[in-house]
């Protein structure tokens, strides 16, 4: 969340961000695996259950059912956003299974659209349901790349059952129409965050396309296997 006027942040997100302390998390774990046996490797590894005990005790937010979006010195920042949901993709591992179910049902109700997930729930103040520019750019904007995040969360929060299965190609289905609606053959940056979902920004960006073929690639390796 990066868009800046005169130098200062438009969404601030001082402190530590729930998803940077994921990747960290995953960053460890990943290093330990590659150095055991070793002292490396055995701080690694320390470090690691370090932040598996302390990132629920410091992210958990019993009241919304989800994580807190970031924490600092001046508290914890409780507004829904979807950073939260690089957690459940890359590293499910930091919370129970029944939080796990309770963060994908909470961005499912509040920031799930056709087209990617919105910035912010609609129903934080801050909420804004039309892009017009950056003051609105992470406040409620969709964004399609983080459709790749939720569906890999999807569905390995519902064990890659077949019911689930359906449900990812189902969401997935709105960007096949979406590819002769902006720029032809691709996906755009960004989508407004009510109906009818008007696109704008790059009408051909990179990282929208990559998610959704990376996916579509997840959703059919499972299809694969069960068809085997």
């Amino acid at each position: 969340m990066d868009a800046a006027r005169d130098g200062k942040p438009i969404t601030p997100r001082w402190g530590k961000c729930v998803e940077v302390n994921a990747l960290w998390y995953k960053a460890l774990k990943i290093l330990a695996s590659r150095s055991k046996e070793t002292t490396q490797g055995m701080r690694y590894s320390r470090l690691a259950e370090k932040v598996a005990r302390s990132f629920p005790v410091m992210f958990w937010n019993e009241s919304t059912g989800c994580l807190y979006d970031c924490v600092n010195e001046r508290g914890k920042d409780a507004s829904i956003r979807p950073n939260q949901i690089i957690v459940l993709a890359l590293a499910d591992s930091l919370l129970s299974p029944l939080q796990r179910e309770s963060v994908i049902e909470t961005v499912k109700e509040e920031l799930l659209t056709p087209y990617g997930l919105r910035t912010l729930s609609p129903k934080d103040p801050a909420y804004k349901p039309r892009y017009e520019g950056d003051d609105t750019y992470h406040q409620g904007t969709v964004w399609p790349w983080l459709m790749g995040f939720f569906i890999e969360a999807y569905l390995k929060v519902h064990n890659f059952s077949p019911n689930a299965l359906q449900q990812a190609d189902d969401w997935l289905k709105a960007f096949d129409e979406h590819l002769s609606q902006a720029g032809i053959g691709f996906i755009s940056e960004i989508f407004d965050g009510e109906p009818p979902y008007k696109p704008a920004g790059c009408i051909a960006q990179a990282w929208s396309v990559g998610e959704i073929l990376r996916a579509k690639r997840l959703l059919q390796r499972y299809k694969n296997k069960i068809n085997k």
